[in-house]
């Protein structure tokens, strides 16, 4: 039985399995390290989500966490997409 193990465990299915998860999760690990976070709830904020930041924060905070503070931020912007001035841009011909 213990023979049998090992024979399935050396297996290429087996291999390929692994190889597949390691490259998954470092993917998943390269994408959330770029994102930006809210300080309160740890949630990424939305494209198209307004976002803010306060002088006591030490990062971002999302417009559903706005609200548990009493002062205005010092700075509020958009989220945008991250093509953001990559994309074509239709421009009308001279005549």
């Amino acid at each position: 039985m213990a023979l049998a193990k090992v024979a399935r465990m050396a297996s290429p299915h087996v291999d390929v399995e692994q190889l597949e998860r390691f490259l998954l999760r470092r993917g998943v690990g390269s994408l959330t390290a770029d994102r930006h976070r809210c300080v309160d709830c740890d949630r990424t904020p939305l494209v198209g989500e307004r976002i803010h930041v306060y002088e006591q924060a030490k990062g971002i905070v999302c417009e559903l966490c706005r609200q548990l503070r009493r002062g205005a931020p010092l700075q509020s912007e958009i989220v945008r997409h991250s093509e953001l001035g990559h994309t074509v841009r239709l421009t009308a011909r001279a005549a």
